[in-house]
C-alpha cells in the first residue's frame, strides 16, 4: 500500500510540475526590461493624461487587451475616460456621436461608418463599451481621400483644398520631420516607385499622425485620461502622433503601449525596450483576426 501511495504522490508531482510550466501567450514590460503585472500597470496608467496603446492591427491579444484595458480604467477613473483611435475618420465623428447617443441605430452606423474590414471583431468591442458606458469616442484620423492627396502630391496638394474639407485634418502649414524612424522606414519601402511617390509616401503617414495629434489635442477634458488606439508604428519610440501632440499641447503625462510579435516571450531585447513605457510581447504563433 506504501508503495501504490508513493507511486501516486510521485506522478501527482510530475503532473504538478508540468502544470506549473506555463506556455503564456505574452507577457508585460516595462521600458527597463521588467516583468509587470497588469493590475500595476493599470494603476500607473489610471494617472496618465494620454494613454497610446499601439497594436499590431491583426493581433487578438492586442485587441483583448484595449477592451479589458479600457473596461478597467473606466471603473478606475470613475467613467472620466475618452476613448480615440486611428480606425475611425475625423468627418464619421458626427456619424460616430449619433449613434452613441442612441439618435440611430446600430445598422446605420455601421452602413454609413466607413469601418475597417475587420471592425466587427476588433473594434466594435470599444465603440459598444464607449456606447454603454456613456463615454466619449474620438475619430481622430484624416478621411482617407486627404491623406490620398498628399500621396500624390505632397503637403501642397492640401492647400487647394476647401476650408470646410481643412476642418478634418490638422492645421497648415504642419511640420514635417522626415528623420523620424517611421518615416524613414517607408522611405525605404519605397524603392522602385516613382521618386515623388517615393517622398510622398512618408509625408502622407505623417499627415495622418499630425491629425490624430490635433483632435486628441482638441478634445482633452481636466481629470480625464484619454485612451487612444493606434497602429504600434504611429507612437513608438515616442515619435508620430506623440512628436505632433507635444507641437500642439506640453506638459502633458503621456504614457504608450506596444505590441511586439517574439519567437519567446520570455525575452524581451533593447530595440523592444526602446518602443515605449509598457511592451506587450506576444507569441508569434499567435493566430490572427485577419
Amino acid at each position: 500500500m506504501n508503495k501504490i501511495r508513493i507511486s501516486i504522490i510521485f506522478m501527482l508531482i510530475i503532473m504538478l510540475s508540468s502544470f506549473s510550466s506555463d506556455k503564456p501567450a505574452y507577457l508585460l514590460y516595462t521600458k527597463a526590461g521588467k516583468n509587470i503585472e497588469y493590475a500595476k500597470m493599470i494603476n500607473e496608467l489610471k494617472d496618465a493624461d494620454i494613454v497610446f496603446f499601439g497594436e499590431l492591427h491583426n493581433n487578438p491579444i492586442s485587441h483583448w487587451l484595449q477592451f479589458e484595458l479600457s473596461k478597467d480604467l473606466i471603473v478606475a477613473k470613475d467613467s472620466n475616460i475618452i476613448l480615440g483611435a486611428e480606425m475611425f475618420e475625423s468627418d464619421n465623428q458626427l456619424i460616430v456621436n449619433e449613434y452613441l447617443t442612441g439618435k440611430i441605430s446600430k445598422t446605420k452606423f455601421e452602413a454609413e461608418c466607413r469601418l475597417w474590414p475587420n471592425y466587427k471583431t476588433d473594434y466594435k468591442p470599444l465603440m459598444e463599451l464607449a456606447k454603454s458606458s456613456k463615454i466619449p469616442f474620438i475619430a481622430t484620423n484624416i478621411p482617407r481621400r486627404y491623406a490620398s492627396v498628399v500621396y500624390k502630391k505632397g503637403f501642397e496638394g492640401l492647400d487647394g483644398l476647401s476650408e470646410e474639407a481643412k476642418q478634418y485634418i490638422a492645421p497648415l502649414p504642419m511640420q514635417y520631420d522626415p528623420e523620424q524612424d517611421a518615416y524613414k522606414s517607408m522611405l525605404a519601402m519605397g524603392d522602385g516607385m516613382p521618386a515623388h511617390m517615393t517622398q510622398n509616401l512618408p509625408k502622407a503617414q505623417a499627415v495622418k499622425d499630425a491629425t490624430m495629434a490635433h483632435f486628441i489635442a482638441e478634445n482633452l477634458k481636466t481629470d480625464h485620461t484619454f485612451i487612444h488606439f493606434e497602429g504600434a508604428y504611429h507612437s513608438d519610440k515616442y515619435q508620430g502622433i506623440i512628436y505632433y501632440l507635444n507641437q500642439y499641447k506640453s506638459d502633458l503625462k503621456i504614457i504608450t503601449i506596444t505590441t511586439v510579435s517574439s519567437e519567446d516571450v520570455s525575452k524581451i531585447s533593447d530595440e523592444e525596450k526602446a518602443l515605449a513605457d509598457f511592451i506587450i510581447v506576444v507569441d508569434q504563433n499567435m493566430t490572427t483576426t485577419h
